[in-house]
């Protein structure tokens, strides 16, 4: 696939993209999980399509130390067992937070309740970020046809 547009490459699309990474960093200096992190933009990524995003947070979850069979999993994690509560919160959170215009009500209290059981304000505050930031990415990629190249090394980005 080739992209229609590379936003890296014109001054609008490249202070863009500057500015929602300089949104992120805001997660990665957070006291979220790195994994808890890795596996929510990898779930957003898989629920929005967005394969350059697929291939970076795979990547960056192995590199962290994440197992492949907790990888492979994330598409049917309320099916499988190797998630903590905790974990499970964020990602149904995310999941809930991604599909703003398939669920009618947007994040439920309960969803909401599960995920503040088990992150403090801070983190919880990173996490909505963290959603945010990564269907901006998502969106920017897809709208622009970017290909998932296949060459991105961990930590890259």
């Amino acid at each position: 696939m080739e992209s229609r547009f590379n936003y890296a490459e014109n001054p609008v699309g490249a202070k863009a993209a500057k500015y929602v990474i300089s949104a992120g960093k805001v997660v990665t200096d957070s006291s979220l999980p790195p994994l808890t992190k890795e596996l929510v933009a990898l779930r957003i990524s898989q629920i929005n399509g967005c394969a350059p995003c697929v291939e970076i947070h795979t990547k960056d979850a192995e590199h962290a130390g994440e197992t492949s069979l907790r990888i492979n999993l994330v598409p049917v994690w309320r099916e499988a067992p190797v998630y903590t509560d905790a974990e499970r919160a964020a990602l149904a959170l995310a999941e809930e937070g991604t599909r703003v215009a398939d669920a009618a009500g947007g994040v439920s209290d309960e969803t909401w309740a599960e995920a503040s059981r088990h992150y403090d304000e801070d983190q919880l505050a990173a996490l909505v970020a963290h959603i945010a930031v990564m269907n901006a990415f998502n969106r920017m990629n897809i709208i622009t046809a970017q290909p998932a190249p296949g060459t991105y090394r961990p930590g890259q980005w």
